[in-house]
């Protein structure tokens, strides 16, 4: 039950303003074909040029005999033309699968502009080893083109963590699957980037924008779509790729509504880059009806998104979706907070979770249906999209086999019986898969920590800090189940993939500490980057306190004292405070980590670490320091300070908090 997300966020149409796709030409159809539009019916016949020749007898009888001799060539079948309602991924991935395989194909988009659901709402997509497996077998130029723009994350630690302390719960390991299998590894690319690729591979000529199919019209010879403006098109098969609100099924099924998830989801993309980084390439954090997501996405970027349980159709105050999730996540830890604070308020947007429970049928006649339009599933599993590109393999895959039959044969094509089994092959993997996203949001949002959470008049329990039941027996099944689980998700669909080599890039190598960081917390640690800082967790009246920066130097170690030191090695830092002793502590670096030593000081030091447990630190003896620690210096939690790693140092530390950092 891996949460693996791509955030294939789905929420009711809502009108965007439309940008013209560049250069979409409306022609298509080839000389032998008509089709009607509102503006009148044009048609064009083939000619067929006559000739005329004389034989002699003898020549007229050996012709005919040779005639009865040998039959006559048969005439291939006319090539497939296929209608594709929806330009989104999944409409495009097909598209380019379809023309890869020599059939005629139209692309019909009400809006291909990146301002649409697909880029700016939407966000970036993680695509997979099993759908870049996928997008190998049906091109490998365009699949290299969008591994090369694409940010990997599939070469670090990946998982599930604490939301409150931020410890680490399971970790996912989605790089040995895919090295096994040959396959490549996950990719996190932009909506925007990844539809630009898809839409210049499959061709302007191929791609209508501005045309909205409302309407469709299969006789049985043919499909013919109507658009919203009038215009119809005729076709030998229409493939509804029209997202979860596609109105293709909803001819095809009549209408039914989309299963509310119960959550919304607040998303962002902030310019902020962690200091783990290297060792981190998404995480999924815990809580109870309510989570939190962050991935790496490339260009010193993170993406998030914040699921919170609660009934459909809610509004924020106006700008007031920040301060919101600042009070929904309170006391969470500083990756999640950290986020948040570091997006601006306009670039958070909110959406409710909506998927589609798969159904046994996925057309009828000359239509089917692929992708979200069948199959829409929770963000969960990262793999919304990557069923669509599987999805759009199998389809041209069907349909080649049926064109090859045709034309060895002489028969016209079967269109029937490749949309069946497309169906066939494609059901019980995607039917799986859903289930799992769904069970992956279910145990995401009612994680507990310890007995008391979520138990009301029960609460005060988790004071005690009691591992809850559900967290110990939870994280045992997951760790028997995510290897398996995680085989064949990534690599179960590749065996059925053709045209693609067996074999990894080098681009695609992980860190030769990889394995060290999926059994060692401690080594993860020690590998992040960044700058080490002690930042005043207090404000008001201490504005006296500033930060102070830990020099990583074993030569240097740091003293903190009310007095300047002199003629001892390292460094001293000066708080005047009746609670701060000559010599109170020093602060050391050795092995990648700090440790505190308490200078036998006779007013005490304290640490609070991430789990909120506080205890004061023996004299003379070096303790390790950790992230988000809270030191105090004396008992009187006026100097307080809370231990902070950035990757990108701000230019000032303003006394009262940081604007990416958070205050305690």
């Amino acid at each position: 039950m891996a949460l693996l997300y791509s955030a294939p966020l789905h929420s009711p149409p809502i009108p965007f303003p439309k940008t013209q796709f560049p250069s979409l030409a409306r022609g298509f159809f080839s000389e032998d074909s008509s089709h009607s539009v509102g503006h009148g019916l044009h048609s064009c016949k083939c000619r067929r040029r006559c000739a005329t020749m004389t034989v002699s007898a003898s020549g007229a009888q050996s012709a005919a005999a040779t005639a009865d001799s040998e039959p006559a060539p048969v005439p291939a079948p006319r090539k497939l033309r296929i209608l594709v309602a929806g330009g989104g991924i999944g409409g495009l991935v097909f598209a380019l699968a379809a023309k890869r395989k020599g059939f005629d194909v139209m692309v019909f988009e009400k809006d291909l502009s990146a301002i649409r659901g697909e880029g700016q709402y939407r966000g970036p997509i993680q695509i997979q080893s099993n759908a870049l497996a996928a997008l190998e077998a049906i091109d490998m130029d365009v699949a290299e083109e969008v591994m090369k723009a694409g940010c990997i994350t599939g070469d670090r630690i990946n998982g599930l963590v604490d939301g409150i302390s931020g410890n680490w719960y399971i970790k996912f390991d989605t790089f040995t699957p895919a090295a096994e299998r040959g396959l490549p590894v996950t990719r996190v690319i932009s909506r925007m980037t990844l539809q630009q690729i898809l839409a210049r591979a499959v061709g302007d000529d191929k791609i209508l924008n501005d045309s909205n199919v409302v309407n469709y019209v299969d006789n049985g010879d043919k499909v013919t779509v109507v658009l919203e403006n009038g215009q119809q098109y005729e076709g030998d098969l229409l493939v509804g790729a029209d997202g979860i609100w596609s109105k293709v099924r909803k001819i095809l099924f009549g209408p039914k509504e989309a299963s509310y998830s119960g959550y919304t989801c607040y998303t962002g993309i902030a310019d902020f880059v962690p200091p783990d980084i290297e060792t981190v390439g998404y995480r999924v954090f815990l809580g109870h009806k309510q989570y939190f997501v962050s991935s790496d996405v490339g260009a010193g970027k993170m993406q998030w998104y914040a699921f919170h349980k609660e009934p459909p159709g809610g509004t924020d105050v106006p700008n007031g979706k920040r301060e919101r999730l600042l009070k929904i996540f309170s006391g969470w830890c500083d990756n999640v907070i950290d986020l948040i604070l570091a997006t601006d308020e306009d670039e958070i947007l909110r959406r409710d979770i909506y998927d589609r429970i798969p159904i046994m049928s996925w057309g009828k006649g000359r239509v089917t249906l692929l992708g979200d339009s069948v199959h829409a599933m929770q963000p969960n599993m990262g793999q919304g999209g990557c069923m669509a590109i599987e999805d759009s393999y199998q389809l041209a895959l069907e349909l080649e086999k049926s064109w090859k039959h045709s034309v060895e044969t002489g028969t016209p094509m079967d269109i029937a019986s490749p949309l069946k089994r497309y169906e066939e092959e494609r059901r019980i993997r995607v039917a799986l898969i859903y289930g799992m996203a769904r069970m992956a949001a279910i145990m995401a949002s009612t994680y507990r920590p310890y007995l008391g959470v979520g138990l009301g008049p029960l609460s005060f329990l988790t004071k005690f800090q009691i591992p809850h039941p559900g967290r110990v027996g939870g994280r045992f099944i997951i760790q028997f189940a995510m290897p398996l689980m995680l085989n064949w998700v990534l690599g179960g669909n590749s065996s059925n993939l053709s045209g693609r080599p067996l074999s990894c890039r080098l681009t695609d190598k992980a860190s030769d500490q990889l394995q060290r960081w999926f059994e060692d917390d401690d080594a993860m640690e020690r590998a992040m980057g960044g700058e080490w800082y002690l930042l005043p967790a207090v404000t008001g009246n201490d504005s006296a306190l500033k930060p102070i920066h830990l020099v990583k130097d074993m030569h240097r170690p740091l003293i903190i004292g009310n007095r300047a030191q002199t003629g001892k090695e390292g460094e001293s830092f000066v708080i005047p405070s009746p609670q701060v002793a000559v010599e109170h502590i020093c602060i050391s670096y050795k092995d990648n980590a700090f440790f505190l030593t308490d200078l036998q000081s006779q007013y005490g030091t304290w640490i609070t670490n991430n789990e909120r447990r506080k205890y004061r630190v023996p004299p003379n003896f070096p303790v390790r320091i950790h992230p988000s620690d809270v030191i105090e210096l004396g008992s009187d939690k006026k100097v307080t300070f809370r231990v902070k790693v950035l990757k990108t140092v701000p230019e000032t530390f303003p006394n009262g908090g940081q604007p990416i950092l958070q205050a305690v």
